[in-house]
Parts: structure tokens; C-alpha cells; sequence
């Protein structure tokens, strides 16, 4: 059986997904995929999902099975090499849970992040400062000072994503109250905060809105949630929703084009990038 590992690269879901694909354009079924390798049908399921990593020489038998041509199969295979090898992330797997390894996975590969944010600020624009307070009021005794200061060092090292070569385009709604209320046990710690999201301001890929208390309610007040878009056909779109413990996918269309629609409708409430800017000042001031 191929071996599990803590959460897939987008590579090897693009790649399960174009196994599935295939087998599908053949006209078999798991259960003849399965037989071919004398495996379990489920065992193909969770190739074609992501749930386990590819070995090569299933995926060499499968797709001659579904009759590939031997030059695109050693392509396929190359990036199945490629897609295999381990994320940067996975140096963190001793304190970073599976169903958010995921997260950081989808980011890292994402061309454009939309989030909503009503409680913090989004991790990618945090201060190590902001960080580390947020990290020490949820622990809830269940990490160790250690601990804290891995989970602080990996929100900083996934930061570099927005400033590389090809970064993602970052669009963010976030509510007033995260500007409001105050993290950690100084003030500096907020005004370094503010610092850090007017800087952010500057960057062409990024984008900030505030929803004003003054504009009322709007139909995201229901809880965080980011959208991601990505560049490769094999992926829709994705809505990542966390909750105290864990946090839930979705790519199913309804359900995506709805948190689209609520993305969509908030940020036309929210007040614009430019008055965000002055907005953000103003909040610097009284610190």
C-alpha cells in the first residue's frame, strides 16, 4: 500500500486528479484499476485523492493500463517525482496539525488568496510580536513554551510568501474589531501590529479592507474563511473554514460560488484600499 504521509502537496492532487482522469477517459472502473495492482479499490480512491503518496511503478502500470504513450508516462512520472518530495512545511510536522499542513500547502500554491478575517489578523501579515501573544492566549495549556515559539516561527517563515518572485495575489476583508482589540500585555505590540498591515498596504499584491462597524451588518459575520484560486485547470476553486479544533474544505460548486458571493458582497460594503489606509492611521494615532 502506498504510504500515508500528514497532508498532500497541491502536486500530488493535481497529479491523483489526473489519474482519475485518465482511468475514467479508459472507460475502468477502481475496481479493475485496483485489480491491475492487486490492491484494494480503495487504494486507487485514495491515490486518485491525494490520501496516500504515489509510487512510481503503480503509476507506471496504470498508465499503460490506460494506454499513455511510454515519452508522456515518463513525463508523468518525473512529476511525480517532483510532486513527492517532502514540502518545507513538513520540517514543522512535530507541532503542525494535519488539516492545516494542508492549509499551507494550498497557500504556498495558490495565484490568488481572498480571506475574511473578523477576529485576527490574517497570519500572513502578522508581527512575530502579534504572533506570539495570539499563540499564547489560545494554547490553553495544551503547548509548551517550546512549542509557541515553533508555531511562531513557521507563521513567519510562511510570510515569505507574499514578497517572492511569483507571489499570489493577497486580498483581505478584515472586521474592525481585529483593529479594536488589543493583543498581548503592550501596546507596542499593536502599534508594531499597525506598522506591519501599512507597510503591507505597499505591496502591489495585496490588497486590505476593513468592514466599518459604522456600515453595520454584513453576510460574512458568520465565522473566518479564505478562498483559493489557483493557476492549473485540475484544481477549482477551494473555501478553507476553521473551527476551534480543526477546520473543513470545500470545493463543491455551490458551495464555493456562495462564499464567492459573500466575499464579493462584503467587499463592495468594506470600506475601499485607500480608505483602509487612513483608516489604519487613524487607529496607529491612538495607540
Amino acid at each position: 500500500m502506498s504510504e500515508p504521509r500528514s497532508a498532500p502537496t497541491v502536486g500530488q492532487v493535481v497529479l491523483g486528479r489526473r489519474l482519475q482522469d485518465l482511468r475514467e477517459r479508459a472507460g475502468l472502473k477502481r475496481e479493475e484499476a485496483a485489480k491491475l495492482l492487486r490492491v484494494a479499490p480503495a487504494t486507487i480512491r485514495r491515490m486518485e485523492t491525494a490520501e496516500v503518496a504515489l509510487k512510481i511503478p503503480y503509476v507506471q502500470v496504470l498508465l499503460r493500463a490506460y494506454g499513455i504513450p511510454e515519452d508522456e508516462t515518463d513525463a508523468f512520472v518525473e512529476l511525480t517525482e517532483e510532486a513527492n518530495k517532502p514540502g518545507w512545511w513538513q520540517r514543522f510536522h512535530d507541532i503542525l496539525p494535519d488539516w492545516f499542513s494542508m492549509y499551507v500547502s494550498l497557500e504556498g500554491s495558490a495565484a490568488l488568496l481572498r480571506a475574511y478575517e473578523p477576529h485576527f489578523i490574517p497570519g500572513l501579515l502578522q508581527t512575530e510580536g502579534y504572533a506570539r501573544a495570539v499563540m499564547n492566549a489560545g494554547a490553553v495549556g495544551q503547548a509548551r513554551p517550546e512549542d509557541i515559539e515553533r508555531h511562531v516561527a513557521l507563521r513567519m517563515e510562511r510570510q515569505s510568501l507574499l514578497t517572492r518572485a511569483d507571489a499570489p495575489k493577497f486580498w483581505v476583508i478584515m472586521d474592525e474589531t481585529v483593529l479594536r482589540r488589543p493583543v498581548g500585555d503592550s501596546p507596542e505590540i499593536m502599534r508594531e501590529q499597525i506598522d506591519r498591515l501599512l507597510e503591507a498596504t505597499d505591496l502591489s499584491n495585496v490588497t486590505l479592507q476593513v468592514a466599518e462597524f459604522a456600515t453595520g451588518h454584513h453576510p460574512g459575520t458568520y465565522g473566518p474563511f479564505v478562498i483559493f484560486r489557483f493557476a492549473v485547470p485540475e484544481l477549482p476553486d477551494m473555501v478553507y473554514s476553521e473551527y476551534l479544533t480543526g477546520a473543513v474544505y470545500l470545493d463543491a460548486r455551490p458551495e464555493v460560488a456562495t462564499h464567492l458571493e459573500v466575499m464579493d458582497r462584503m467587499a463592495a460594503q468594506a470600506a475601499t484600499a485607500q480608505r483602509t489606509k487612513e483608516i489604519l492611521k487613524d487607529v496607529r494615532k491612538e495607540l
